[in-house]
């Protein structure tokens, strides 16, 4: 096992397994893990990617995605509370995931399995 220095002391990189188990739900857009819900290709244009720790989501819920709100946008949303990573195939999706952080814009998603993500968040949010 690799050990990278870091501060001056020799750390363990953590091994692939570990790794593997801490992911809940990774669907190739967005990430839910121990720590937080990571959204790939959140930021336009440079398709960086949003991590989100579960101590700032205060509410996730499922809506019905209509094309105002979201399902005729592949970056962004016509919808002008929400923000959507970028998703190609979010047209083919009818539900969306709207996270809560207290601001006027919900950073918002549409996983393949929303109920599935939806039951997992209520698990670590507030």
């Amino acid at each position: 096992m690799r050990t990278p220095i870091r501060n001056g002391a020799r750390q363990a990189l953590p091994a692939l397994g570990d790794i593997c188990n801490e992911i809940e739900h990774d669907d190739g857009r967005a990430v839910l893990d121990r720590h937080g819900v990571t959204l790939r290709r959140y930021y336009y244009p440079t398709c960086q990617s949003k991590h989100i720790p579960y101590r700032q989501i205060h509410a996730a819920e499922v809506r019905p995605m209509g094309w105002l709100t979201g399902k005729g946008s592949g970056w962004g949303s016509a919808h002008p509370r929400y923000w959507l990573s970028l998703d190609i195939s979010r047209p083919r999706k009818d539900k969306l995931v709207v996270l809560d952080l207290g601001g006027f814009v919900h950073p918002a998603f549409s996983p393949d399995e929303p109920d599935r993500v939806t039951a997992f968040l209520r698990q670590h949010v507030g």
